[in-house]
């Protein structure tokens, strides 16, 4: 029941980053290109898992798109704010497909289940 919780929630902030994308009326184009950007975390697997789990984390949390968007509004600078909408977006999309955060066993290893 928690894991669907989890997939629900992320459903809920991939509809409201896109809504809220959308609202703003940014571009299209740019939300395509910079969707998968966070992906780019997984380079530290190159490393090693727990270097890899570490990168994969850090980008894959709330926290750093919020900040984001916190960010973009107090200084009303449209481009940090849309970057904040789409970086959540990839996160909800993450979790509502059943990607989670990675522990450092094993990529496949999240907390939403083995992948």
């Amino acid at each position: 029941m928690n894991k669907i919780l989890l997939h629900f929630e992320g459903l809920a902030v991939l509809v409201l980053s896109v809504y809220l994308y959308s609202f703003n009326e940014y571009s299209w184009g740019m939300f395509l290109i910079l969707l998968l950007a966070p992906d780019i975390s997984m380079i530290g697997y190159l490393i090693n898992n727990k270097v890899g789990a570490r990168c994969y984390n850090i980008f894959h949390t709330y926290t750093l798109p919020i900040t984001i968007v916190i960010v973009g509004l107090l200084l009303s600078h449209q481009l940090v704010l849309a970057v904040g909408f789409i970086w959540s977006a990839h996160i909800g999309m993450d979790r509502a497909i059943g990607y989670g955060l990675k522990y450092s066993t094993n990529f496949k290893d999240t907390h939403l289940n083995r992948v």
